[in-house]
């Protein structure tokens, strides 16, 4: 894939926006919107298989949080859209004219206000995109899970 196109998916911090939950144009989406579809008129049944299956009481939570997943409409960080409470790599990486932290002289910085688990794969995010480039560093990571 090319530079170009990587910056339509890859935030300037180094995650990939494409696996997020709530990046609109995201396989999360994708796939909750399907099974969404799928399910169809489902809470009828539910209620009637909670009688002998438990675990079917809870199904309105379920279906709340399907519904979270398959309305996701966040355009991407590099849109202006992160949803990271108070991020400051979305405001930084503009004013510094870079894309992404590891570019920047001043890197690994105070500014990114993540918390301590963030801070940590952000810095090793960019660590590796620097040793083996952003090109390569996408490819390996562009179809891990987000959350792993």
């Amino acid at each position: 894939m090319k530079y170009d196109d990587i910056l339509e998916t890859l935030a300037p911090c180094g995650l990939n926006c494409g696996t997020c939950q709530a990046y609109s144009k995201g396989d999360i989406r994708k796939h909750a919107s399907e099974l969404k579809r799928l399910l169809g008129s489902f809470d009828t049944y539910a209620e009637r298989f909670s009688k002998f299956l438990p675990i079917f009481k809870n199904y309105p939570g379920f279906k709340e949080l399907l519904n979270q997943f398959s309305e996701a409409n966040c355009k991407g960080c590099r849109q202006g859209d992160c949803k990271y409470p108070n991020c400051g790599v979305a405001a930084c990486y503009k004013q510094k004219g870079v894309d992404f932290c590891f570019q920047c002289d001043e890197f690994p910085c105070q500014k990114s206000n993540f918390d301590q688990n963030l801070k940590q794969r952000w810095v090793a995010m960019n660590r590796r995109m620097n040793e083996i480039g952003v090109e390569e560093y996408f490819e390996e990571i562009r179809n891990v899970p987000r959350y792993s």
